[in-house]
């Protein structure tokens, strides 16, 4: 097994890979959360391998992470969009396995 930690600055309006794609493993478990808010109502959507977000899951208000586990979760880039008022810090990390 393989664990990734991962913690990326996202600006305003702009959005980033927070977790590629893996290679030839395979993600059992991922989790995404805002580790930094500058506010407290901040808001950052995270989208599936769609970095046009055009379906997307939001985090926002009290809800600033997101986690997923399983045989059968999403195996693709992971990305994050900042759409609040202030720059944001964010921590990812995954499990892979053969």
């Amino acid at each position: 097994m393989v664990q990734t930690v991962r913690t990326i600055s996202v600006s305003t309006g702009k959005k980033k890979i927070i977790l590629e794609k893996p290679g030839r493993l395979q993600r059992i478990f991922f989790s995404v959360k805002i580790i930094a808010p500058i506010e407290p109502m901040c808001k950052t959507i995270l989208s599936f391998d769609d970095p046009n977000f055009v379906f997307y899951y939001i985090l926002a208000g009290a809800v600033k992470y997101f986690e997923s586990e399983g045989a059968d979760i999403f195996q693709g880039n992971i990305w994050v969009k900042n759409v609040s008022g202030g720059d944001l810090e964010y921590s990812a990390t995954e499990i892979l396995r053969e």
